[in-house]
């Protein structure tokens, strides 16, 4: 009976083996990672591993870690930035339209989310095509990236902005050179620079899409228009 059985329980072990922890693994090489997500990735033995809006891969042991894009060649497609989009989707969604500044017209065909410079040169002409954009169905969600960093002019004009009654007005004026009252109050502008540099952000305008996508730099209202309409009709 014993030699019976014994084949068994020596397979027993290979079929019901354990998966390892990839979480805990990669937690105990990296512990200030918040990861949100942790499964298997298409490569055989690799696992993809969401953190906020990033994407890795990592091996099953946590010591390994690949950041960047897997391509599938017989499809012709980024993995990668598919799952990424979603990823920055979410990211946006956790952060709330409350904590942004938003212009939109009555009937929104589109939203992006603008990360923004009061003192960029870009973003100022950006903002002057604001009912350009508006007209065209797109919904506007700024968020503030200061490109000179903490405590630097651009961050108290962004502070300022934000604790101003009017905080749109506001922004039109400041985005116009123009003076605004210094405030102070409780605001998402340190939140919004983080998010930025998850999204590995380089410069300002950076515009989102409601899709997830990255437009880096500045984009003409017709253009803009013109590319977030695709697919949609």
């Amino acid at each position: 009976m014993f030699k019976a059985i014994c084949p068994i329980l020596l397979a027993l072990p290979l079929s019901l083996a354990a998966k390892p922890d990839v979480r805990q693994n990669l937690q105990r090489h990296w512990p200030e990672a918040r990861i949100d997500a942790v499964r298997p990735a298409e490569i055989p033995g690799l696992y993809e591993v969401i953190i906020g809006p990033r994407l890795y891969y990592v091996s099953p042991d946590g010591r390994y870690l690949i950041d960047g894009h897997l391509i599938d060649l017989q499809d012709r497609q980024d993995l990668t930035e598919v799952k990424q989009a979603k990823a920055r989707r979410a990211a946006l969604d956790k952060l709330g339209e409350d904590l942004t500044i938003v212009f939109a017209p009555d009937k929104p065909k589109a939203t992006v989310t603008v990360f923004t410079d009061i003192d960029c040169g870009y973003c100022r002409r950006f903002h002057a095509q604001i009912n350009e954009y508006l007209s065209r169905g797109i919904k506007v969600r700024y968020l503030f990236f200061p490109r000179a960093g903490k405590d630097s002019e651009s961050y108290h004009k962004a502070v300022a902005v934000w604790c101003a009654k009017d905080k749109n007005a506001a922004l039109t004026e400041a985005k116009q050179g123009k003076f605004i009252e210094m405030r102070s109050c409780d605001h998402p502008v340190d939140r919004h620079m983080a998010l930025a540099e998850e999204f590995g952000v380089q410069g300002t305008p950076t515009i989102i899409t409601d899709r997830g996508e990255v437009l880096p730099g500045y984009v003409p209202p017709d253009q803009l228009a013109q590319y977030l309409s695709r697919d949609r009709n």
